[in-house]
């Protein structure tokens, strides 16, 4: 999914994820606007690895999306929103982010918490994909 938004990862600091994604033909909606769906994609996908990049073992433990919450603020019809993950909870089996999507101009389009479950994987399928990505 991230791959077919667009959505990059652009920084990394001791207490944040950023990431960037296009506002174009593969994210608004019908009447022109980014879409809330991909807002909430990209409020998953920040989330999610940066919970990954948290968890003790990779090899032994994966993070899933359990609930999100996304308040839509602002509409934006083209350019580039960007994504920041914070950390408001990093638990042993549960991980809160709150996620700020902002415009060019730093102005908010979208807040967003997302709860992940840490869960121990029954396989190692895919961890190599997700490892070489990285």
């Amino acid at each position: 999914m991230s791959a077919h938004l667009g959505i990059r990862f652009i920084e990394i600091g001791p207490n944040f994820l950023r990431a960037s994604m296009q506002v174009d033909h593969r994210t608004r909606q019908p009447f022109g606007r980014l879409h809330g769906g991909a807002s909430c994609v990209l409020t998953e996908e920040i989330g999610s690895m940066a919970s990954w990049l948290c968890l003790e073992d990779p090899a032994v433990e994966a993070a899933v999306g359990i609930q999100i919450s996304a308040n839509h603020l602002r509409g934006k019809q083209a350019g580039q929103v960007i994504a920041t993950a914070r950390p408001l909870h990093l638990g042993r089996s549960t991980h809160v982010w709150d996620v700020q999507i902002e415009d060019e101009e730093y102005r908010p389009i979208c807040i967003s918490r997302l709860t992940l479950a840490i869960i121990r994987r029954t396989s190692t399928e895919g961890i190599t994909e997700i490892c070489s990505q990285t």
